[in-house]
């Protein structure tokens, strides 16, 4: 166990979504979290979903685990091939203030595209895959890892598409938004989806609070990805030295930053 490999005393407690483990590590209720780079980005500057509650510099990025995929899901019968061609149709966003409304309104935007050209709507992503198979909507967006039960069961009783993103609005998504990673969905991760689709990704990323020592989180991250091959769960498979330390705007903690400049990760 981890315990064991890093020398820690870990206790492993349920949580809400990003910015509820973020505010937790702040107010010292856990010492360390996983949470999506975008939102630690957001609380690290104050901005998008920490706007009203300015910024919480109290933690630090040990290190990026797997992805949290942005997938915009269209009906095949809708006419929809592009971002762009949402612009007039109804769209379910993600939940009101959710990290997925960032991501479409950002996503949107490098397409010149606003909310105010969609017909928006905030559904969860359960209730937005019902809203699609009963045509209420033609399209919605989600971030979660790929595949996504959700879509997974709405692609075997309707025929869907995932609507890429291309190489020309990526580069001006990333200009932006440095959190965000190129991403391709295998063909055949949805029935009826033949060919590879690409889109972008935000990353699950293991944040810690700045009080833990650098001794502690360089013990922590070598036990992490030192062990990577032993882990039962499939995201572990997209665990890699690279892959943990790009795309990253928050600084790293300095034992997590000893750790990988020591395996050249970080140069």
């Amino acid at each position: 166990t981890l315990n064991e490999k890093a020398g820690a005393n870990l206790k492993v407690m349920s949580s809400g979504a990003s910015k509820a483990n973020i505010l937790d590590i702040d107010d010292g209720v856990v010492d360390m979290a996983i949470v999506q780079n975008d939102v630690m980005d957001y609380a690290y500057n104050g901005t998008s979903l920490f706007e009203a509650d300015g910024k919480f510099t109290s933690f630090s990025t040990l290190g990026a685990v797997y992805a949290e995929v942005c997938q915009v899901i269209a009906r095949a019968d809708s006419g929809i091939k592009t971002i762009a061609d949402l612009a007039g149709k109804k769209v379910s966003v993600g939940d009101s203030g959710s990290g997925v409304e960032f991501n479409a309104q950002q996503i949107l935007g490098a397409y010149d595209i606003t909310f105010e050209d969609i017909d928006k709507q905030n559904l969860s992503f359960q209730a937005s895959a019902d809203a699609l198979k009963d045509s209420k909507i033609d399209a919605f967006f989600c971030t979660a890892g790929a595949p996504t039960v959700a879509i997974t069961d709405l692609s075997t009783t309707t025929d869907i598409v995932i609507v890429e993103i291309d190489a020309e609005h990526l580069a001006a998504l990333q200009q932006d938004y440095g959190f965000y990673a190129e991403y391709t969905i295998p063909a055949g991760t949805y029935n009826g989806v033949d060919a590879d689709a690409k889109t972008v990704a935000v990353k699950a990323t293991f944040i810690v609070s700045n009080d833990l020592s650098e001794e502690v989180v360089y013990e922590l991250t070598k036990a992490i990805y030192e062990n990577k091959d032993e882990y039962a769960h499939d995201k572990a498979k997209e665990m890699s030295l690279e892959y943990a330390v790009s795309s990253i705007s928050v600084p790293f903690h300095p034992g997590a930053e000893k750790y990988f400049k020591e395996v050249g990760a970080i140069k």
